[in-house]
This record gives structure tokens, C-alpha cells and sequence, in this order.
């Protein structure tokens, strides 16, 4: 008996792999698992919370505090003296969320009365000053 010889006569054996019981085994297994995955998926109900869409943060109003080269201070367009506007400072240091305080001032404003509002906003409790400018070409 000569298996596995490479003579070209009929009698002999054929070298070449039957795939079809190979395929037969591959698709028994495909369908089993087809079937028993749905059986083993365990949920866990669980009971999330429902977002909202809506914000909960609200801006807070700016306060535009302007001063010209004469040294006048206005308050959002309203001329106010050193008094008032040491009033208004402290009710709107007052405020939750604490307003943002825009200072803007001529350029030919004197530093000292800059640096007077800028000190009556630090000691009234307001925390967020900006300064507002304007470009080089106008």
C-alpha cells in the first residue's frame, strides 16, 4: 500500500484536503452562537437622571464705568460723583453673580483718577475689573 506517493495512476491516494465537513462544523458553530448569545445578555436596570437642556449659569450685567479727560465719572452713561459711585460699587459687589466692572478712559485722562476708581472697586468688593481700549487708529 503506497499512501501519500506521487505516481499519476488512479489507484493512488488523493493528497488534497476535503473542506466540506470543515465548513459542515463552522456553520453548526455559527448558528449555535446566533442562538446563545441573546440567552447569556444580563442587563442591569438601572435608573439614570434626566438631564435638562437648559442653563443654570446666568450673566451677570457689565457695569461701564467711563472717565473723561476732565476726570467726570459715569456709570453706564450716568455722571456720578466719588460718593455714589462708592454707593453703587458697593451694592453691586453686593450681587450674585458679581458683575464685571469695564473702566474705560480717555487717553488724555490723568493716571490718579484712574487709579482712584480702580482702588474704590477694589475696597467696595468688586473682584473682575477690565480695561476697555480702542485701537491704535481711531
Amino acid at each position: 500500500m503506497a499512501m501519500g506517493s506521487l505516481s499519476n495512476s488512479d489507484d493512488d491516494f488523493n493528497p488534497e484536503i476535503n473542506t466540506t465537513p470543515l465548513v459542515d462544523v463552522m456553520l453548526v458553530l455559527l448558528i449555535i452562537f446566533i442562538i446563545t448569545i441573546p440567552v447569556m445578555n444580563h442587563s442591569v436596570k438601572i435608573d439614570l437622571p434626566r438631564a435638562t437642556n437648559q442653563p443654570n449659569d446666568s450673566k451677570p450685567e457689565n457695569i461701564n464705568l467711563s472717565i473723561d479727560a476732565e476726570g467726570k465719572v459715569y456709570w453706564n452713561a450716568d455722571v456720578v460723583d466719588p460718593a455714589e459711585l462708592n454707593a453703587r460699587i458697593a451694592v453691586a459687589a453686593q450681587k450674585t453673580p458679581q458683575p464685571e466692572l469695564h473702566l474705560r478712559a480717555e487717553r488724555t485722562t490723568q493716571y490718579e483718577k484712574v487709579a482712584q476708581v480702580m482702588a474704590a472697586a477694589q475696597s467696595g468688593g468688586l473682584s473682575k475689573i477690565g480695561f476697555v481700549t480702542e485701537p491704535q487708529g481711531k
